[in-house]
């Protein structure tokens, strides 16, 4: 595109410098990773899950709550101590399952405060904190049904979230035993338990502690329940930008930290063992030997 200034020379080269400037100072915000921009803009992007109770979810405030949240807020606490700031503006902005690792790669979300597998080959877009939680994934059915384990899904319909790595792992689990399911994909964890709660689907497979949420959330919690071996144990971590040593090393520095200190342990006790907003519904789901592993010896290895 050509451009044809008819301006005054002086004011030319005012604009231009200007545009320069302004060039100059987004080039050496992105340069800089997240830590410049945060420091240029005064503010932190959080990608925000809409439905996963206990980790990151709409209460009907004004902004979402959660125990992934919290632990976001702890990092952002630490930013402003090392960037000498008073204040960063928290922004926020939803992800589901398919959106979430390109709104981290573009820039978009600083970091992912929802409820996202800390996988090797998600490693190659996005980077990840210590895992946060470590989880088992299982199978949600009605409390009538007469499906107890994997081979009981012959012939069935089994929800899950697009996104996710259910199905895949169902799939994974299946090779060589003849399994044939019918697959119905919900946006998010909502929406696949609901194929469930209406009969479109016999079952929804997902990680343990979301199904036990989405149940405990439910109308009626008692009409449903988890059943089946696992198909993996999936560890669960915060996300953010690829290649940025800096924002890393502060997010590693205080994930673990909480993790030593026991703080992590009072925010479990809080979001997934006692009652929590908007209903105070408790889910009542007892730390794991994997997770309390996972605060023993802090790790974002992946699987």
């Amino acid at each position: 595109m050509l451009f044809h200034f008819s301006m005054n020379p002086i004011k030319t080269a005012t604009v231009i410098a200007l545009m320069t400037m302004l060039g100059a100072s987004g080039a050496q915000a992105q340069d800089g990773g997240t830590l410049a921009k945060i420091k240029a803009s005064g503010s932190i992007t959080y990608g925000y899950r809409e439905s996963s109770f206990g980790f990151s979810y709409i209460d009907g405030g004004p902004r979402p709550i959660g125990y992934s949240i919290d632990i976001c807020n702890r990092i952002v606490e630490a930013i402003k101590t090392d960037l000498k700031m008073l204040n960063i503006e928290v922004k926020y902005q939803g992800v589901t399952s398919g959106n979430r690792i390109p709104l981290v790669e573009n820039g978009t979300v600083d970091i992912e405060c929802g409820s996202t597998t800390n996988l090797v080959e998600r490693q190659k877009s996005v980077a990840f904190s210590p895992d946060i939680f470590r989880y088992n994934v299982r199978t949600l059915v009605k409390a009538n049904s007469p499906i107890n384990s994997i081979a009981d899904l012959q012939g069935k319909i089994v929800a899950t979230t697009a996104g996710t790595t259910s199905y895949r792992l169902l799939r994974e689990a299946n090779r060589g035993k003849n399994l044939e399911v019918t697959n119905l994909a919900g946006k998010d964890h909502s929406d696949s338990f609901l194929l469930v709660v209406n009969g479109r689907a016999d079952a929804f497979i997902l990680d343990d502690i979301l199904l036990a949420g989405q149940i405990a959330n439910s109308q009626n919690p008692k009409d449903y329940k988890i059943v089946g071996e696992s198909l993996r144990t999936e560890n669960q971590s915060l996300m953010f930008r690829k290649d940025d040593p800096q924002f890393k090393a502060i997010v590693d520095r205080v994930v673990s930290g909480m993790m030593k200190s026991g703080e992590m342990d009072l925010l479990y006790k809080k979001w997934f063992m006692s009652p929590i907003p908007p209903k105070g519904i408790n889910i009542n789901y007892p730390m794991n030997a994997e997770t309390r592993e996972a605060f023993k010896n802090p790790s974002s290895k992946g699987i």
